[in-house]
Parts: C-alpha cells; sequence; structure tokens
C-alpha cells in the first residue's frame, strides 16, 4: 500500500518579519456546545483537569479544560461562540499507545470507534482525519508512528481524534516516550563531550538545555552544537567585568 509522502519543513522564517521569531503557541481550541452542564460533565468524565470555570452577569459562563499531558486547552460555555454546536471537527488528541488510550476510554463509558489506519483511497464518505482517506480496520500493517487512530465524539457531536505517535519527526517536539528521549539525551552527551575539554568552565545542565532546544526545533546535530556553546560563551562574554 502506497503511503502519502511527508515533508519535513525546516525551522526557518519565510520572512525576515522580526515576528517570525517569537513563539506562538497553540493554547486554546473554542469548543461549541448546546448543553455546557452536559459538555462539562462528559469532558470530566474523560479525565480531563478542570482549569476554570466562570460567569458573569451579562449571561456569559466559560469552562475550561485540559487533556493530561497537553499544552493545549478547549474552552467552552454560553455565549462564548457562534458556531453550531458540534461543527469542531479533526480535532487531534496525540497518544503514546493508541489501544491502552482506546480502553481507557472505553473504561469512562466514551463510545469509542475500533482502531484504523489510512487507505489507498484519497476520498470517501468516512469522517474527516488526517489525509482524508478511506479509514481501513486495525493498525498500521508496518506499526508507523503517525498512521494509527481511533476516534470519537462528545455528545454534540463535535468529532476528536485519537493519533498514535511514538517516534516524533524532527522539529516536532519533545516526544515523552521513553526511547525518544534515551536516544536524545546519549546524542547530547556524546556533543557535550566533544565539546568539553575545550570550553570554558560551565555547567553542563546549560549546554544541554540549548542543545536539546536547538534539535527539538528541527536543527541539525552540528547546528545545535553551535547554539549550545553560544549559549555558554555568549553568556560568559555578557557578563561585566
Amino acid at each position: 500500500m502506497a503511503k502519502p509522502a511527508i515533508e519535513i519543513r525546516s525551522n526557518l522564517p519565510t520572512s525576515a518579519a522580526r515576528a517570525a521569531n517569537v513563539d506562538m503557541k497553540l493554547e486554546l481550541v473554542v469548543i461549541p456546545v448546546s448543553d455546557v452542564d452536559r459538555a462539562k460533565e462528559f469532558y470530566g468524565r474523560l479525565g480531563w483537569r478542570l482549569d476554570a470555570e466562570f460567569a458573569s452577569g451579562d449571561g456569559l459562563r466559560i469552562i475550561q479544560f485540559t487533556p493530561p499531558g497537553s499544552g493545549g486547552s478547549i474552552i467552552f460555555g454560553k455565549n462564548v461562540t457562534a458556531a453550531a454546536p458540534g461543527s469542531a471537527q479533526g480535532l487531534y488528541l496525540i497518544v503514546s499507545d493508541i489501544e491502552a488510550a482506546r480502553a481507557e476510554l472505553l473504561g469512562r463509558g466514551v463510545e469509542v470507534s475500533e482502531v484504523f489506519h489510512g487507505g489507498s483511497v484519497s476520498a470517501g464518505t468516512d469522517e474527516p482525519f488526517l489525509f482524508g482517506r478511506v479509514r481501513v480496520s486495525g493498525s498500521d500493517p508496518g506499526h508507523g508512528s503517525y498512521r494509527s487512530f481511533a476516534s470519537f465524539r462528545d455528545p454534540d457531536g463535535n468529532g476528536w481524534l485519537l493519533q498514535e505517535v511514538t517516534t516524533r519527526l524532527s522539529g516536532r517536539g519533545l516526544s515523552i516516550d521513553l526511547p525518544t528521549l534515551t536516544e536524545l539525551l546519549r546524542e547530547t552527551e556524546k556533543r557535550h563531550g566533544e565539546y568539553e575539554p575545550t570550553a570554558p568552565k560551565h555547567h553542563w545542565s546549560s549546554w544541554y538545555a540549548a542543545y536539546i532546544v536547538a534539535r527539538e526545533n528541527g536543527k541539525t546535530a552540528d547546528e545545535a552544537a553551535k547554539d549550545a556553546a553560544f549559549n555558554i560563551e555568549g553568556a560568559r562574554d555578557r557578563v561585566p567585568a
């Protein structure tokens, strides 16, 4: 079965604009619901953290939930959005073990689809998911990262997808799975060992932090080593005499 080509983009800005170098972190997604209390019960039942709930006298009510381990959250409520309830579709939840994640949701009383992967047909009547391909039952035969899914809906019909990611592509953020983190730390240790004999006095954590951030932003090992060295030597040069 032919698989879609994956283009790996660098983290270089597409323009010289200064704003391109400012972090822009997606942290909130608005979910349109018709019954706020029903939605609150559902997302609480998922095991998500209730971050905030407040209301004002003009009829505004806002509730915020965050999935376990997520840097982004959802908000819903009354007079929050004019979007039709249930119109939010293709909302992705990244998991390291698709079967375990599905089993946990089933245990919480949530109706979840079977695990599926993308077929060779790029159109059809299936619910939307990555690449728009027709769903094929079961996990990806090659157990490829990013290629196995399951789906569920909230009471209004807003559509969520579980996507299994076991090894992230370069520059796609730090993966919390143990093998990936171990490999990155070993690489960092090796490159730091090459730098240390000629380096000024420094704490290894400063070098490690700069190197790991650079690698997770899509830079090569050589570029990351230069960034880490600059973090040490640049800081030294900036210290007032």
